[in-house]
C-alpha cells in the first residue's frame, strides 16, 4: 500500500499507533539516521568550538541564537522539537521526540535529563509503538537525572527534583519530587521571577 508523505508523523500526532513494517515508517526511519548523524557531528566538536550549534540547527531546522544547548547531546526526531526563547539544555540530555516536545520560554533543563515520547506496545513491542507528546511549560525547572514520560505536561514555573520519574502531569508553580514524582509543595506565583 502506497501511503502519502508525513504519514507517520500525522500517526504520530495521533498517539499512534505505528507500525515499523509499513512502508510509511521509512520517513521516520530517515529522520532518525538524520538527527543521529548530527547529533553525532556536535558531540564530536570540542565543547570550546561553538560551531557544534550549526549541527544543532539544522537538526532542529532554526537559528538557536536564544537557545542554549551543551553537549554531549542525543535527540532522535529533531523535526519534532520545539523551542520557546532562553531555554537551556545543560549536558547529556537525552530526547526521545518522535511523539513531540515542546520547551516554552524559560525552561531549564539539568544534566543527565531523559525525555520519552514514544512507547512500545505490551504485546507487540518489536513493531508497534505509541506516542505522547511532552510539554513542558515556562521557565519550569527539571534537575539532575529526571526521567518525563510520554503524554506528560510539565506546568509553568514548576520545579522536578533530581532523579524524579515523571509519569503524570505536574501542576503550575508545584515542587515534584521522587519514583513516580508527587507533589511536595506549592510555589507562591507572587515570588517568581521572569
Amino acid at each position: 500500500m502506497e501511503y502519502e508523505k508525513g504519514t507517520v508523523y500525522k500517526l504520530m500526532d495521533q498517539g499512534g499507533p505505528t507500525d515499523v513494517r509499513e512502508s510509511y515508517f521509512k520517513e521516520a526511519g530517515e529522520e532518525m539516521i538524520r538527527a543521529r548523524t548530527l547529533c553525532a557531528k556536535a558531540n564530536a566538536t570540542l565543547p570550546d568550538d561553538p560551531s557544534y550549534m550549526k549541527y544543532l540547527e539544522e537538526l532542529f531546522g532554526r537559528d538557536l541564537s536564544d537557545v542554549r544547548i551543551l553537549t554531549p547531546f542525543i535527540c532522535d526526531f529533531g523535526n519534532r522539537v520545539k523551542f520557546g526563547k532562553g531555554v537551556f539544555l545543560n549536558h547529556s540530555a537525552i530526547l526521545s521526540a518522535s511523539g513531540g516536545i515542546e520547551f516554552e520560554d524559560g525552561v531549564m533543563v539539568a544534566p543527565g535529563c531523559r525525555i520519552a515520547t514514544i512507547n512500545h506496545d505490551m504485546n507487540n513491542r518489536h513493531t508497534i509503538y505509541t506516542y505522547g507528546k511532552v510539554t513542558i511549560r515556562k521557565n519550569a525547572w527539571l534537575g539532575m537525572n529526571v526521567t518525563v514520560c510520554p503524554g506528560v505536561t510539565i506546568g509553568k514555573y514548576a520545579v522536578v527534583a533530581a532523579g524524579a520519574v515523571v509519569t503524570k502531569d505536574v501542576p503550575d508553580y508545584a515542587v515534584v519530587g521522587g519514583v513516580p514524582a508527587k507533589v511536595i509543595r506549592m510555589q507562591d506565583p507572587a515570588e517568581q521571577q521572569e
